[in-house]
């Protein structure tokens, strides 16, 4: 197995109802795809959204 890598600078993160309801509306508006978020200085600054338009 690897080995496991312990970062002890993590910060808890504040993760709000409405950033909440934001990444859960991103993944529902979603079939194929997938959902980044953006972090600068531990907190959440930007939410990208990428779909995939399957053909067949």
């Amino acid at each position: 197995m690897g080995k496991e890598i312990k970062n002890t600078n993590v910060q808890k993160l504040d993760i709000t109802s409405e950033l909440m309801d934001s990444i859960e509306k991103a993944i529902r508006d979603i079939s194929h795809g997938s959902v980044t978020l953006i972090v600068q200085d531990s907190c959440v600054v930007q939410i990208e959204k990428q779909e995939k338009i399957k053909l067949c």
